[in-house]
C-alpha cells in the first residue's frame, strides 16, 4: 500500500473504537517478536504538559549525543509526526510499509494500538539509544504500558479530562496515570495538585517505586530547579513559551538527573541547550498573518489547559483580541470559554471536521455569544478581519481546530483529520 492507502485503511479502524485493556496488545507484540523489549524508554504520563515535557526531554537527550526515538499523540499535521527518530518523523514510505504488514497479519488492534506497535518496531529497527514514550490516554491500560525497558517514569500535571474513562476526581485520575509506575524503575512525580500528588505517591509506595516527589524532593526556586542533593539547574532560558513551561522544565531536569543515576551521560550543558532549543508546534506558538495580525495557537483542549493559555495571554501587552474556538462534543465548554472573558473582544466559532465534533455550534453560542463560520478558512478570515493589523487571534479548543487553522494560515500540508 501507498501512504494514502495505508492511512485510509488505518482510519477505517475507527469502528473498533478505543479499548482499554492490554491482552490484545501483549499478544500482538508477541506475534511480532516483542520489538519493545530491547528499548530503553522514558515513560511520560499526565493530563497537561506531557507533550511539552516529552519534547524537552527528547531534545536534551539529542543534545547529549544520544540517538532518540519519540512517540507522541495525536499528531498535528501528519500521521508520521507521531513517530520520530532524532527529531524527524519517519518517512511516509516506511509508515506505509509497516502498516501494510500489519494489515496482512490481520492483527485485532485499534488505530492507536497499531500506531504504538509501529513505533516500537521503528525504534528497534533504527537502533535508538533511548525512547521518549508519551502515554496516549490514562496510563494503567494505555497501549504504551507494556514490557519495554523503562529507565524513568515521569508524571506531569493532573487535571480533569476524559472523566468517563479515568474518573471524575483528581486522585482517581492520578491513580490511573500512576499505573505506568514499576517496581525497580525510578520515577518523577511533577504533580502540582496536592490531592493528586498524594494519590500518585501512595501508589508509588505500594509498588516500591523510588519516586522523587514535587515539593518534597525537588522544587522550583525562582528560575532554578532545586534537586534532592541541593543541585541547582537554571530553567531561565526555554524554547517553549509560558510560565507553566518552567514547571514542566523542572520535571524534565529531575527526570534527566534520574537518568544519570542509570548511567546516562547527560551534561548540564546538554540540558541547557536542549531546554533552549526545544520546540513543540501548536503550543503557545506565535505566527504573523499577512494582514499583520498575530495568531497565537495553543492546543488547550480542557478547562485546565484553557486557563493556562488565558493566564499566558494575560501576561502579554493588551491588544484587540479575537478568540477562534472549536472543541469536541465531550468537552466542558463553559469553563473553557469563560477563561477568556476578560481577555477577548470577539469570538468566532468553527467546528473541526471530525466525527466527535458537535453537530451544531449552538452549544458554544449559548455559553458565550459569537460569530459562527462553518468553514475553517472563513472563520480564520473573519477572525483576522475583526482583529485588524495590530490585533491578535487566539486559536484553541481542540488540536484538530489548531491543525486546520494552522494549515490554512501557513500552507502546511496535512493528512485528513482523524476522529480519535
Amino acid at each position: 500500500m501507498r501512504y494514502h492507502e495505508a492511512l485510509t485503511w488505518l482510519y477505517s479502524l475507527e469502528s473498533r473504537g478505543a479499548r482499554y485493556e492490554l491482552d490484545r496488545m501483549h499478544a500482538s507484540l508477541a506475534a511480532c517478536g516483542h520489538p519493545q523489549r530491547g528499548l530503553k524508554t522514558i515513560h511520560v504520563a499526565g493530563t497537561n504538559g506531557k507533550g511539552s515535557s516529552s519534547a524537552m526531554l527528547e531534545r536534551c537527550l539529542r543534545e547529549a549525543g544520544y540517538k532518540t526515538g519519540f512517540f507522541s499523540s495525536p499528531h498535528l499535521h501528519r500521521y508520521v509526526e507521531r513517530v520520530r527518530i532524532d527529531g524527524r518523523p519517519i518517512a511516509e514510505s516506511e509508515a506505509a510499509k509497516r502498516l501494510s504488514a500489519f494489515r496482512k497479519a490481520d492483527l485485532p488492534l485499534t488505530f492507536f494500538e497499531f500506531t504504538v506497535l509501529l513505533a516500537f518496531e521503528a525504534f528497534r529497527d533504527h537502533g535508538c539509544d533511548i525512547v521518549v514514550l508519551e502515554v496516549g490516554l490514562g496510563g494503567r491500560l494505555d497501549a504504551t504500558n507494556v514490557d519495554h525497558n523503562a529507565q524513568v517514569s515521569l508524571i506531569t500535571r493532573i487535571a480533569k479530562d476524559h472523566t468517563s474513562i479515568l474518573g471524575d476526581t483528581l486522585p482517581a485520575i492520578a491513580r490511573e496515570k500512576a499505573g505506568i509506575l514499576r517496581e525497580g524503575t525510578p520515577a518523577v512525580l511533577n504533580i502540582d495538585s496536592a490531592p493528586a500528588r498524594r494519590a500518585a505517591k501512595s501508589f508509588a509506595n505500594k509498588r516500591s517505586v523510588n519516586a522523587w516527589v514535587l515539593s518534597e524532593d525537588f522544587h522550583l526556586e525562582g528560575e532554578e530547579a532545586i534537586l534532592p542533593k541541593g543541585e541547582r539547574v537554571s530553567v531561565a532560558s526555554l524554547g517553549l513559551r509560558g510560565t507553566i513551561q518552567k514547571r514542566n522544565a523542572l520535571g524534565v531536569v529531575a527526570t534527566l538527573h534520574r537518568l544519570r543515576e542509570r548511567g546516562f551521560d547527560i551534561s548540564d550543558a546538554a540540558i541547557a541547550k536542549g531546554l533552549k532549543n526545544a520546540s513543540w508546534p501548536g503550543r503557545l506558538e506565535h505566527q504573523r498573518a499577512e494582514n499583520g495580525a498575530e495568531v497565537i495557537f495553543d492546543c488547550a483542549h480542557n478547562p485546565d489547559g484553557a486557563e493556562r493559555f488565558a493566564e499566558y495571554i494575560g501576561t502579554l501587552p493588551q491588544k484587540k483580541r479575537v478568540l477562534l474556538f472549536g472543541a469536541l462534543a465531550d468537552k466542558e465548554l463553559e469553563p473553557m470559554l469563560a477563561a477568556f472573558d476578560s481577555l477577548v473582544d470577539h469570538r468566532v466559532y468553527a467546528i473541526p471536521k471530525i466525527r466527535r465534533a458537535p453537530k451544531t455550534m449552538r452549544a458554544f453560542q449559548k455559553i458565550r455569544p459569537g460569530q459562527v463560520r462553518k468553514d475553517i478558512h472563513a472563520a480564520l478570515t473573519e477572525s483576522l478581519r475583526l482583529a485588524g493589523k495590530d490585533g491578535e487571534v487566539l486559536v484553541c479548543g481542540s488540536i484538530f481546530l489548531v491543525q486546520a487553522v494552522r494549515a490554512a494560515l501557513l500552507g502546511v500540508r496535512s493528512d485528513p483529520p482523524i476522529a480519535m
